[in-house]
């Protein structure tokens, strides 16, 4: 995988999410991913990225305007996505997702975008670089 295709940096503005997912999916269809692989991880950047838009930038960031770089590549028989962001410190999987509700009147929406995240990635880890989180989720090829 070439580098200067597989990197992406955004800024912070209401397309960012869209034009994420629009990258990921070309890279995925230039590499001919399963279709598993590529849904489940399309699925995990949507759900990390629209978490990042929405809390990491508010109400302001103190190293600077807000941005945002993916990097996605090739290792082995896995995909590595790194999701990298300057908002305020936060580690998402130090959280415990909320119990899954026993009938529909007992469910209560947010929180379980991580269980779904665990569910389709191998492994999804997260460290403090400086001011920047980073994110990054291995998806296997298979």
């Amino acid at each position: 995988m070439s580098d200067l295709n597989n990197t992406l940096e955004l800024s912070a503005h209401s397309q960012a999410v869209a034009q994420a997912l629009e990258w990921l999916e070309s890279i995925a269809e230039r590499q001919d991913w399963p279709p598993r692989a590529t849904f489940g991880l399309t699925l995990c950047l949507d759900e990390a990225l629209t978490n990042v838009m929405s809390y990491a930038f508010q109400p302001c960031v103190a190293a600077g305007r807000p941005a945002i770089t993916l990097a996605c590549r090739a290792s082995g028989r896995h995909i590595v996505l790194e999701l990298r962001d300057n908002g305020h410190p936060y580690d998402p999987t130090a959280e415990t997702p909320p119990p899954l509700a026993t009938c529909l009147d007992d469910a209560t929406p947010g929180g379980h975008g991580l269980r779904l995240m665990r569910h389709y990635l191998e492994d999804l880890h997260y460290q403090r670089q400086g001011d920047w989180n980073c994110l990054t989720m291995v998806m296997p090829l298979h």
